[in-house]
């Protein structure tokens, strides 16, 4: 059979019922071939997609078979729960093993959260900015404490009275930290830099002692470590400014905070037990604190005196004080000169994560 336009031969096509055959013009056929597969594409599509939207797999990946975080001598939140194991109570029944991993100041917290060390680790707030101004993967979700853990120490015989005395002299600071940073601001408000000291970098428990020995003219103190040496080493403050010292924060990795919500969630809530465990109970949370950093139960005491509990949630509050000090970085050379700081303070503040968790407790 032939036509003149379009349909010019047929095929044979048998019939299921009775084993004929029916004879379809060609490029009809064609059409029909093209057409069952674009629906079986579709199809096919529908299908993958529909699965991607309504599986529990995508909606909440299965639990971490390990969660790793760090507990820390300035974090009272994470001394208290790792000694009493609510993290590992409240992780059980999803068989999540629970790594603890010992931070000696935010520049190591950092640095495990940067490696993927860790999951979730505790910081200063500014050190936070710096980390991430250059390329580290954190959120802060939640305020562990307001404090002021940070000044500068001089010995009890130190002729330096003043910030300006410190011209030409070594200071003791952990780069990357709060203290450093605090450091940092603190020379500005009497016209000095970093170039007009010298910084010798040691990590807090070492400065301590290298201001004891005299290795150091002043250390940029941090508690519990600074409380320490006002009480059994005589150590003065020369310079104290509440306002130069950043929020506690606890940071997670972005891909933790996307891949597992429900286990974030869960460690949310064991930070929010322990701070009001900690307001309920001051005298066995020094104890603690003595006796996780193996320091006297007066410097526990004094520690925790310097630290205000009430301000979980992260917010506003704390993206204007960043931001207030944000401009040391771009100063000192600490980020490149086109860095947008607010941009990135404004990336790592989360105020979502935490919300309902504490405003499930508060009252409480």
């Amino acid at each position: 059979m032939s036509t003149t336009r379009g349909l010019t031969t047929t095929l044979p096509l048998s019939s299921p019922r009775q084993g004929s055959r029916r004879l379809l013009p060609v490029g009809l056929t064609g059409r029909l071939r093209a057409t069952v597969a674009a629906l079986a594409i579709t199809t096919a599509t529908f299908t993958a997609a529909s699965i991607a939207l309504f599986s529990p797999a995508t909606a909440e990946a299965a639990p971490p078979a390990e969660l790793k975080l760090d507990y820390a001598y300035y974090s009272p939140e994470s001394l208290v729960i790792k000694r009493n194991g609510w993290l590992e109570q409240a992780l059980a029944s999803q068989h999540t093993q629970v790594k603890w991993v010992l931070s000696l100041g935010s520049n190591r917290a950092l640095e495990y959260l940067n490696s993927g060390a860790i999951d979730i680790g505790s910081s200063a707030g500014l050190a936070a900015v710096l980390a991430k101004a250059n390329g580290n993967p954190i959120r802060a979700v939640y305020i562990f404490s307001r404090p002021e853990w940070t000044a500068l120490v001089v010995r009890k015989d130190s002729p330096i009275k003043t910030l300006a005395d410190l011209k030409g002299k070594k200071i003791a600071a952990t780069k990357g930290t709060d203290p450093f940073l605090f450091t940092l601001r603190a020379l500005h408000t009497v016209g000095l830099t970093r170039d007009d000291v010298e910084i010798v970098n040691l990590q807090h428990p070492d400065g301590r002692t290298a201001l004891a020995n005299g290795q150091v003219d002043a250390w940029a103190g941090l508690d519990p470590h600074m409380a320490a040496a006002q009480i059994d080493d005589g150590a003065k403050l020369l310079y104290r400014n509440v306002d130069f010292n950043t929020w506690g924060f606890l940071n997670a990795r972005e891909d933790f905070i996307r891949e597992h919500p429900e286990t974030l969630e869960q460690v949310l809530k064991v930070y929010e037990k322990a701070r009001l465990w900690i307001a309920a109970h001051p005298d066995e949370t020094a104890r603690i604190v003595a006796e996780e950093s193996k320091l006297s139960l007066p410097v526990a005491r004094l520690q925790l005196s310097r630290n205000d509990f009430s301000h979980p949630q992260p917010g506003a509050q704390q993206v204007t004080a960043l931001k207030a000090a944000a401009p040391i970085l771009v100063q000192e050379q600490l980020v490149k000169p086109d860095t947008n700081l607010n941009q990135i303070i404004d990336a790592l503040v989360d105020s979502q994560a935490a919300q309902p968790v504490i405003a499930s407790t508060s009252g409480k």
